[in-house]
């Protein structure tokens, strides 16, 4: 499945999230996969990010990474850089599609 996200930055901190994902961590790396990722892409527009994820199943991946020991640390610093920290509550579908060119 394909899931679009939207996250925003907090001012000042674009450079900062840039830096942080110049490298992904292995263990990070290897848990998304594990998780049924296989592909995230992320854009920024300013403060606002995009993300389209390619994942088996997206509550299932929320659900396998909300505790898990590689994501711990990373959301912990991700929620330094973003201006609303997400809680993995797994309540979020993504964003609606609105259209799609046929």
């Amino acid at each position: 499945m394909r899931v679009a996200l939207h996250t925003r930055l907090k001012p000042g901190k674009e450079t900062d999230y840039e830096r942080v994902h110049a490298v992904i961590p292995d263990e990070l790396d290897i848990a998304l996969r594990a998780a049924g990722v296989s592909s995230w892409r992320i854009w920024r527009d300013g403060l606002d990010l995009f993300h389209v994820v390619e994942v088996a199943d997206y509550a299932a991946m929320r659900h396998a990474l909300r505790d898990h020991p590689a994501n711990v640390p990373w959301q912990a610093r991700m929620a330094e850089l973003l201006d609303v920290e997400d809680d993995y509550s797994g309540d979020d579908t993504g964003l609606e599609l609105v259209w799609e060119l046929p």
